[in-house]
């Protein structure tokens, strides 16, 4: 079983019902403040946390008197614009007794599906957990529609996993793990405690059912596994509702662990090595010595910029005498790459008329 304190960097999702009484429509504070110490806990730990919360809809729908079925889109919309402030001002609140800062960020499916929304994402990310703020993410409900939405925080939290390298991801729902049928059902339903390969098999035992307050079955959960797993990210599905879920969790608390095969920077390069290259840069001497000592690429150490490619794709890069070294994810469109090539990283805003990032391509951001 994987240990919680033993994570570099850790994803928690929160369902729901663990959130919003479904009786009364009210935040459960109490277990907010448990999650909160639990964080605490984690974090002076070593281990950064990002959270991925539900609950914004469920809470406005309350306050605006909204039933407890199923939304039309635009009342979803209407009551996540309610709730999501509350549901921010209720994650600050409880961590500031911590002194944990919080950041708040909204995306959607197209913020993940295209590649320069992608790399404008992680680099949040990575800025605010480097600050030490701790981000909470949920669907940007307020402006989602059908056909860009998630439909459910389970792929969200696991996109995100996958997008910050995270090496666990922790499922906190209404079940306590993956059963070979829905136990509710199936007297003779078991649980599974490791699940190492996601087999035709058991993504046909997963169900579609989910609680009156939440989208996500069985089936999303198997779905965000693979997503996770597939990014080198371990994932554990389990019931939330202790006070201090996460310390249960890591004392031995039933759940369902999917193990992951690589290592998160491993599946990253992996999936960035396959891509197919828009362009290619020619770099000097200096530069490619600096990429073998695992540096990032700089617009001074590049010499010439073919193809036509924009922020966001990939490109390879070659040495001086034409040798191939590597793809990479470009941080500039080609013909900007052009405008700044040879020249150092301060003088970016006087060719370009804007403050842009230093580095032409990333070194987590290439596959040599």
């Amino acid at each position: 079983m994987a240990s919680l304190t033993q994570a570099k960097r850790l994803v928690v999702k929160i369902g729901s019902a663990l959130l919003v009484d479904k009786e009364t429509g009210n935040l459960r504070s109490d277990w907010l403040h448990g999650l909160a110490a639990d964080v605490a806990w984690l974090r002076a730990g070593g281990t950064q946390v990002v959270l991925v919360s539900s609950g914004s809809i469920a809470l406005g729908r309350g306050v605006l008197g909204l039933p407890n079925t199923e939304l039309a889109l635009e009342q979803s919309q209407a009551a996540a614009a309610v709730g999501q402030i509350r549901l921010a001002r209720a994650y600050e609140d409880a961590l500031t007794s911590h002194e944990i800062t919080t950041a708040q960020v909204l995306m959607t499916l197209e913020d993940t599906r295209d590649r320069r929304r992608y790399l404008n994402s992680r680099a949040t990310f990575e800025q605010l957990l480097a600050l030490n703020a701790m981000p909470i993410v949920n669907e940007n409900d307020t402006v989602a529609t059908d056909e860009i939405r998630f439909g459910d925080n389970d792929r969200l939290a696991a996109q995100i996993a996958a997008t910050i390298g995270a090496d666990q991801l922790v499922l906190l729902s209404d079940v306590d793990g993956f059963y070979s049928a829905n136990p509710s059902e199936d007297p003779s339903a078991t649980r599974y405690d490791v699940i190492d390969h996601i087999t035709p098999e058991i993504e046909a035992m997963a169900g579609d059912a989910g609680s009156g307050l939440s989208k996500g079955g069985m089936k999303t959960k198997i779905m965000a596994a693979k997503t996770a797993t597939s990014a080198g990210c371990a994932m554990a599905i389990c019931e939330g509702s202790a006070l201090r879920p996460l310390q249960a969790l890591e004392n031995g608390a039933a759940a369902t662990w999917f193990t992951a095969t690589l290592d998160p920077q491993d599946a990253r390069k992996r999936w960035i090595g396959a891509m197919k290259p828009l362009g290619v840069l020619t770099l000097d001497a200096g530069a490619t010595n600096a990429l073998s000592n695992g540096k990032s690429l700089l617009p001074a150490g590049v010499t010439s910029v073919e193809g036509e490619f924009g922020r966001g794709d990939p490109v390879s890069f070659v040495a001086p005498d034409g040798r191939h070294l590597g793809i990479g994810l470009a941080r500039y469109t080609a013909d900007e790459a052009i405008i700044i090539k040879g020249h150092q990283s301060q003088e970016i805003e006087r060719l370009l008329g804007y403050l842009g990032r230093a580095t032409l391509i990333h070194r987590d951001d290439m596959a040599l």
